[in-house]
């Protein structure tokens, strides 16, 4: 591309055209404010949440942990905490006012680590979504053998190989400036051009293809739930939370961050004269969904609940157990071993399915 033709993103927090080296100042510095507050939120919840919902689907009868729908979702909580462990790191960068002292490589890592959390998410959504329809619209298909343990685990390998397949490409952009010091999320400058196009496409295939077809499924399980009265009333409920939590996920989570995204790079590419009010604003509305895309990593944990039959009995559980165990001292301890022995008397009456 012709000199002049690129916009460039200078250090210090400013666009400059390469013809006239006009800066076009921004407010970078509402990311190193903005981002570590929401890192430090995610990653507590995320870890918490998705510990202790793969702890459960590991530690509970084969029969439940060998059903397709918990694969699927055990696979989501994987993405998920590979993610939130980079988040540290992110923190001590922000923070450090933008500052990288872990090296390119783990730079590369982190940042392709947030594209593989965002696009496995997506394709195991649309995977538990397509679960869902089949389940509702035709359940006679998903009771027989055309999607069972062993369907779910090719199809979730599938989703692993395909999400590699389209960020492995993100690895070949530089992440960091020439002194090393910066950790950029997309790439430097010299290579917008190229990074694009590749972000679009990747917006594409692994952003609209899913949502359209989570789209299409959910229009026809609600069309169903609503003129089907036959329906088990907690599979109706429970059917229900899904279809609103991931339709909340892809519109707070994955939808504003792949539209502020490309506008971003579009300014960042235009030619010289685009410093604009809008180009400000859409950078920092761009720092405000990646906020939000993290987010998915604190709310996908409640596929977990959801995928329960009894999830209302055990949040009910959960809560009261907690209640009582933060007593004052001379009844904790006599609180906690009653709430452990219900506990015990509830389990042993058996695990509910966590097929939906």
């Amino acid at each position: 591309m012709a000199a002049g033709t690129l916009s460039t993103w200078a250090g210090n927090g400013t666009w400059a055209g390469n013809g006239s080296r006009a800066l076009c100042p921004v407010d970078s510095a509402f990311a190193q404010r903005f981002l570590p507050a929401v890192y430090l939120t995610v990653f507590p919840l995320g870890l918490l949440g998705n510990g202790l919902g793969l702890w459960h689907l590991c530690t509970g009868p084969r029969e439940t942990t060998r059903q397709p729908l918990s694969l699927l979702v055990g696979n989501l909580g994987v993405a998920d905490l590979l993610y939130v462990g980079t988040l540290p790191l992110l923190v001590i960068y922000y923070l450090q006012g933008r500052v990288w002292h872990f090296g390119q490589a783990l730079c590369r890592l982190t940042r392709s680590l947030f594209h593989l959390n965002l696009y496995a998410s997506i394709g195991f959504l649309t995977l538990i979504s397509v679960h869902r329809y089949l389940g509702i619209v035709h359940p006679l298909k998903t009771r027989g053998r055309c999607w069972g343990a062993a369907s779910s685990g090719w199809l979730s390998l599938a989703v692993w190989v395909w999400v590699v397949a389209q960020i492995a490409p993100d690895l070949a952009f530089s992440k960091t400036d020439d002194m090393g010091i910066k950790c950029h999320d997309t790439t430097g400058n010299e290579r917008l051009g190229v990074y694009l196009p590749y972000t679009f496409a990747v917006t594409v295939t692994g952003f609209v293809i899913p949502f359209l077809i989570i789209i299409g499924c959910y229009c026809r399980v609600v069309f169903v739930l609503c003129r089907n009265d036959s329906v088990e009333p907690s599979l109706r409920r429970r059917s229900i939370g899904l279809v609103i939590l991931v339709m909340v996920l892809f519109s707070i989570c994955f939808l504003p961050y792949h539209i502020f995204r490309n506008l971003n790079l579009y300014f960042r590419w235009r030619p010289q004269g685009s410093c604009t009010q809008a180009s400000k604003d859409v950078y920092i509305s761009y720092q405000v969904t990646r906020g939000l895309a993290s987010l998915n990593s604190a709310l996908n944990p409640l596929l977990y609940v959801i995928a329960s039959k009894d999830w209302r009995s055990r949040v009910r559980t959960i809560r009261q157990n907690a209640g009582r165990c933060l007593r004052p001292p001379f009844r904790s301890k006599t609180s906690c071993q009653a709430a452990e022995k219900k506990r015990n008397i509830s389990l042993c009456k058996g695990e509910a399915s966590n097929e939906l």
